[in-house]
């Protein structure tokens, strides 16, 4: 059994961008508040836009799997998500995750729709294969930071600054390519492998 998820890769180009964010909010961060803040950063490497995570799953399902995913994606065309915008989960003043991602009007836009019926599909062909539906829409963000201590204190400093109200333009995660990651959970978190890429 490998632990395993369906993602979309990020240009290096885009991940540079992210890495200058991420460093322009530990320095604000650290500035404003700087004890009683327990931050967990992701590695800019380590971030991509995840389609489905299956969790464990059986070695010999890989290669089925990869054949059904390439017959799917032939019917979908390329999309594009503009990264724009900074938000925290759940709310601003006592986030537990900060995260970049799309503009509302883009969310209300036809890519989102084209993104939204990708997603489905992929749903439908991973419960062909007995991996249960995830019950809630796919969410094109970008994890930066998990909070896990100083929610208030870092919504507090983000308020303060005004970083959440600034206008981002970091960069396109272009959905044309699905790759298969392994997943390892390692006590420096997860390292990850590409089995294949459709």
């Amino acid at each position: 059994m490998i632990r395993a998820f369906l993602a979309v890769e990020l240009s290096e180009d885009l991940r540079t961008h992210i890495a200058q964010v991420q460093q322009d909010l530990k320095q604000r961060l650290s500035r404003d508040h700087p004890k009683g803040i327990r931050i967990s950063w992701v590695q800019p490497a380590s971030i991509h836009l995840t389609i489905k995570f299956l969790g464990d799953i059986d070695e010999l399902l890989v290669d089925p799997l990869r054949e059904a995913v390439s017959n799917l994606m032939k019917a979908h065309r390329r999309i594009q998500i503009p990264i724009e915008r900074l938000e925290a989960f759940p709310h601003p003043h006592q986030p537990r995750a900060l995260w970049v991602g799309p503009s509302e009007p883009w969310e209300q836009g036809e890519d989102a729709k084209r993104l939204a019926a990708l997603h489905q599909a992929v749903e439908s062909c991973c419960q062909s294969f007995g991996f249960a539906p995830e019950g809630r829409p796919l969410s094109p963000h970008l994890t930066l930071a998990r909070i896990k201590e100083g929610e208030r204190q870092v919504g507090q400093a983000l308020a303060k600054n005004g970083v959440m109200d600034r206008p981002l333009s970091l960069g396109l995660v272009v959905v044309g390519l699905v790759v298969l990651m392994k997943s390892e959970l390692r006590p420096t978190g997860s390292v990850y492998t590409k089995l294949w890429e459709v």
